[in-house]
Parts: C-alpha cells; structure tokens; sequence
C-alpha cells in the first residue's frame, strides 16, 4: 500500500524537499548508488547548472485563459512532456518498485521506462501497473539470445518502445560506490541480470557491464531497429555527427543523455549538448533529454531548445523513496504544476507553442 502524502502545507512542496527526504530514508550505500556520478562528478553538478545558465523571455499579453501541459511523443498522447527514465532496483527504495513506479506515472499520465537492471520483469510490470504508454530499457548483451529474450517479453507484455542504451559499454568509475563498498543484497533480484548469468549470484551493477556487448555497432541499431516491431529510441547521444548517424540507422527518436553524470567525467551538459543535436537532426525524429532536471521550468528550457519532452530518473526515486507510489506521482504533479505557471507566464498555451525565442 502506497503511502498517504501529507497536506502541501506540512509536506515536500517541491523536488529538492524530496531528495532530502530521501536522503534521510535511505540506507548511506543506496543513497550514494542513486545519488552518485563518475569520478569527480563534474558533469553530474553540471547537468543540473546548465539549466541555471539559460535565462527564459516571456511574451505577454498573449490569450492563456486556457494552458494544457499535454503533448505526445511518438504518437503517445502524455499529460504532460516529462517521462520517467530507466533506473535500475528500484526495490532498494522502497517496496512498491517498478510496478509502483509504473503506477505513478499511468496516474499522471506519461510513460513509464523500465531499466534492464530492474528488480521487475516486463511481465511483472504490465500485470501490475494498469495499461499506460511503458518502454523497455536494454542494454545489448553479449550473449544475443539474453537481449532477444528480454525484447521479446517487453513485445509480449505489451511495452510500446524499446529505448537502447549506448553510453554504457562499461560502468563508469563512481567512486561512491567504491568507497561504499555498494552490492545489492542477495535477496533482491535482477531477473534480466539472471536470467543473462543463469543460475547463480547476481554479481555488482559494475560487473554486469561485463556482459555487455562492446562490438555494438551502427549495424545493430539497424538490424534491431528493422527486426523489432517497435520503435527503437537510442539513449545516450552526445554530439551531432551521433544524432545524425542514429537516424540514418533506424532510431525513432533520440535521447540526449550522458547518463546522468554516471559514465565518462568531464563530458557536457546534456542541456548544453540539445542545440547541436536538434539541429543535426533536423525534424527527421523526435528528440528527447535527460540528465538535471528538477523544475517544470527546467522542463520549459528543454521545449524551447528543442525538446519533444524531457526523462526524469532521480527525482521519482526520491519521491520513491520518501513515501512509495504516492511520492513518485507526487513528484510528477509537483513538475506539472510548475510546468503549467511557466507556461503560463511566458505566454505559451501549451507545449508545442514554447520555441527557441523563449529562451537566452
């Protein structure tokens, strides 16, 4: 059962009031696994600066008697541009995991990512959550039929995008975990992570990018893109000549991520990264971001450089963790609220009316 949140007058009224929350809650190796980046963790503040250096330029005296914070992505109508990023065990957080998550963002009415190193199989995931726009996360294993397998199950159980992963063919070197000593605990499981080792002890999240394929290539996007009956998103592009090389290799769309400061240091902001690939792309798909984002202004920037819509991954686990289901909805409605005043104030009824001359 999903915790009761508490009058907005006595409760967390905004993103960081969760965090911190969450920050009292969970365990000190847990907290710094969510909350932790790659090496010095440059990119990881500078995801979150990037959106503080972009000044909004509101029009008046434009109609917003009425402003709907409503959009589609791929053909998907959502309440609004923001979706939930894959994040792996989301049980560490709390017990309503993956199908509380998944339940909080059909209730918000956005989709739902489920990561390849979650605690819930897609099958667990649908029967759980009710029916809502949910995508499968997947990293590309080295052993094919594992990733054949786990694409199949997100087909079958009724997922509507698989969103390939391509930053990642090792972990980055996070230094919390290091010095945390941080393993996930032998009774929580990883079904995909398993079901890729078969029986036995599932290992770190470090050690499961050992099985991870290295050799992915352009090539496989289009063979995977071509094979699956659903659209293949590439998560993790960081330059225009990748945007670019993704559409021509059969993405639907593109995310713009560094991986939320957890990969390779000293890279940019995905903010500061959005401009380039938009224009590499140059409407051919759809384009979307992660990485910093914890206003609905920041969720305004994102739409004028050219965002379809941005993914959200720590701030529902915060909210996750901090009171179960209801917590990660209220993290969303939280960003709804503040989206729909931004609108409103820089003169934009809707999503679509926001463009590159809201923003400096």
């Amino acid at each position: 059962m999903a915790e009761r949140i508490e009058a907005a007058t006595a409760g967390p009224i905004n993103l960081a009031d969760y965090e911190a929350l969450a920050a009292e809650r969970l365990e000190p190796g847990v907290l710094d696994y969510y909350a932790g980046g790659a090496g010095d963790e440059r990119t990881l503040r500078d995801n979150v600066d990037a959106f503080a250096r972009r000044h909004l330029r509101p029009r008046v005296l434009v109609d917003v008697s009425e402003v709907s914070t409503s959009t589609t992505v791929l053909g998907a109508e959502i309440s609004l541009p923001v979706l939930v990023a894959p994040t792996a065990l989301q049980r560490l957080a709390h017990p309503d995991g993956e199908p509380g998550m998944a339940r909080a963002a059909a209730a918000a009415g956005t989709i739902f990512t489920l990561s390849t190193l979650a605690t819930s199989r897609p099958a667990e995931v649908a029967w759980h959550a009710p029916p809502a726009p949910r995508w499968f996360q997947l990293y590309a294993f080295r052993d094919t039929a594992v990733t054949r397998a786990l694409c199949d199950e997100a087909v079958e159980h009724g997922f509507d995008a698989v969103v390939l992963t391509v930053d990642a063919p090792r972990a980055g070197r996070r230094e919390r975990d290091l010095r945390s000593g941080f393993a996930v605990p032998p009774e929580v499981d990883m079904p995909a992570v398993r079901a890729a080792l078969g029986a036995g002890a599932c290992p770190t999240p470090a050690e499961f990018f050992s099985l991870v394929d290295t050799s992915l290539s352009w090539r496989a996007l289009e063979e995977l893109a071509d094979d699956l009956p659903l659209p293949v998103v590439v998560k993790g592009i960081q330059t225009a000549q990748d945007a670019a090389l993704a559409c021509d290799h059969g993405a639907a769309a593109v995310v713009v991520s560094n991986h939320g400061g957890r990969q390779l240091d000293g890279v940019a902001a995905s903010l500061d990264v959005l401009p380039e690939v938009v224009d590499a792309v140059g409407g051919r798909v759809e384009v979307l971001i992660d990485g910093g984002v914890r206003r609905g202004t920041d969720v305004a920037v994102a739409l004028a450089l050219g965002a379809r819509a941005v993914l959200i991954g720590r701030p529902p686990l915060w909210g996750l963790a901090a009171a179960g289901e209801a917590g990660a909805r209220h993290v969303l409605e939280l960003l709804r609220e503040e989206l729909r005043l931004a609108l409103l104030l820089l003169g934009c009824p809707s999503p679509a009316h926001v463009t590159r001359g809201h923003v400096s």
